[in-house]
């Protein structure tokens, strides 16, 4: 086995470090990953009051059920920090969230909403019981990326929720049965 490398060029033949050149039989590159909120703090998404999501997110990602950032009118996550779908089967995740978000747009239509966007207030509860819930479990004792420690500078912040999905699905249902209770609609202004 060959120790961690920094290393300079990488050919067919090996791998060149400073002097040295290595012939291994198998290279594993291990580059780690922006879990949950790398491929949307990567993209110029700006909010209200010209802050982008990546600025917000600096001290960690916050949303309300994983699906909306409060700040942020209009833009629906599907698979968001805050939800548990790293947690279980993806497609499953993708396909609850997809169709309670066009549900959600249906309503929007349906009450001629100019936009949306998560509470503040409700956004915070949720982070709440995000950490709350991993607090219970053994996974914030390791340094991984579920709490986004293996980007550099990121606060460590659990991301996921571990409520569980059949609970997590519940609360989902409930708000949306409540008119979409934690979300401030606004009507249009005409």
């Amino acid at each position: 086995m060959i120790p961690e490398i920094a290393a300079q060029a990488i050919s067919p033949e090996g791998i060149a470090a400073g002097s040295d050149f290595y012939e291994p039989d198998i290279l594993v590159l291990a580059t780690g990953f922006d879990a949950m909120t790398g491929a949307l703090s990567k993209i110029d998404i700006v909010g209200r009051w010209n802050l982008t999501l990546k600025e917000k997110w600096q001290d960690g990602p916050n949303t309300f059920l994983g699906l909306m950032s409060s700040g942020f009118q209009n833009l629906f996550i599907v698979t968001g920090p805050g939800s548990p779908t790293v947690l279980t089967d993806m497609i499953v995740a993708i396909e609850y969230d997809v169709k309670w978000v066009a549900e959600w747009i249906a309503h929007l239509i349906g009450v001629s909403a100019a936009y949306i966007e998560a509470a503040a207030s409700a956004e915070e509860k949720w982070r709440d019981q995000v950490s709350k819930a991993a607090e219970e479990t053994l996974y914030t004792q390791a340094k991984s990326w579920y709490l986004a420690v293996n980007i550099p500078g990121n606060r460590a912040v659990f991301i996921p929720y571990v409520g569980g999905v059949p609970t997590y699905q519940k609360i989902c249902d409930e708000v949306a049965t409540a008119g979409y209770r934690g979300f401030n609609i606004r009507e249009p202004s005409n």
